[in-house]
């Protein structure tokens, strides 16, 4: 939802998951990046061909990172800057330019952990007004043992952005995931603002994700708290 309020300024270039390393093969076949036999190729290639698909006319770039995909685009960065000897943080910017950063967290990391858990088994990641209606690939089941897991995994990750933010002396800008659902069009706002950033007139940020929580998301919500009282009483 954020990446296509910030696509619709279109001041704020094109966020997408570039560099997530499961569909780099998909985003070089929509580039036309040409691969030797062995199917790799250059980096340095993979990059051009991002920011030309992720610029807005502006020129600024914009990239969605998700922590696990961080430690990996470091990795890939250093073939083409091999020379390079400094911190992560002035890799970014060698590759990347001056950058600001965008920390989108969820305080309610169950609800966050349920919809993971719901999207896997679905393929059904998000959903825009302009889509027919996805059909999932299977129908989903309640697993309590993967719901913690992911609410383990969610928590791991929050607690490395925020270490490696304040190792690097970065203060990025923070959304609250319940402010941006509740006021979509004013937090891209402030974004714009913290980026400086100025939306023609006349031009709308608009939205057009469609919420995808509904009662079953509510149901396993309330099972999971249950299961978890249920099992830690069991445990005393």
């Amino acid at each position: 939802m954020l990446c296509g309020l910030m696509a619709s300024t279109k001041v704020a270039g094109q966020p997408e998951s570039y560099f997530r390393q499961p569909d780099e093969q998909l985003w070089a076949d929509r580039w036309d990046i040409v691969r030797p036999t062995d199917g790799g190729f250059e980096y340095s290639e993979f990059i051009r061909a991002a920011f030309a698909a992720g610029r807005s006319e502006n020129g600024v770039f914009a990239a969605r990172i998700m922590w696990g995909t961080l430690d990996y685009l470091f990795e890939r960065l250093g073939t083409v800057y091999p020379a390079h000897t400094g911190s992560d943080f002035d890799l970014l910017n060698l590759a990347f330019g001056h950058t600001g950063y965008i920390y989108l967290q969820r305080d309610d990391i169950l609800a966050q952990a349920v919809s993971w858990h719901r999207a896997e088994q679905t393929h059904i990641w998000h959903q825009t007004d302009r889509m027919e209606s996805k059909q999932p690939k299977q129908e989903p089941r309640f697993d309590f043992d993967q719901i913690t897991k992911l609410v383990q995994v969610i928590g791991n990750h929050n607690s490395a952005w925020r270490a490696w933010f304040a190792s690097a002396g970065i203060q990025p800008h923070r959304v609250r995931y319940e402010e941006l659902d509740a006021d979509p069009v004013g937090v891209a706002g402030e974004i714009l603002d913290f980026l400086g950033l100025k939306l023609p007139p006349g031009r709308q940020i608009t939205t057009q994700n469609e919420r995808l929580a509904d009662e079953l998301n509510a149901e396993w919500i309330d099972r999971y708290r249950a299961e978890l009282i249920e099992r830690n009483d069991n445990i005393h």
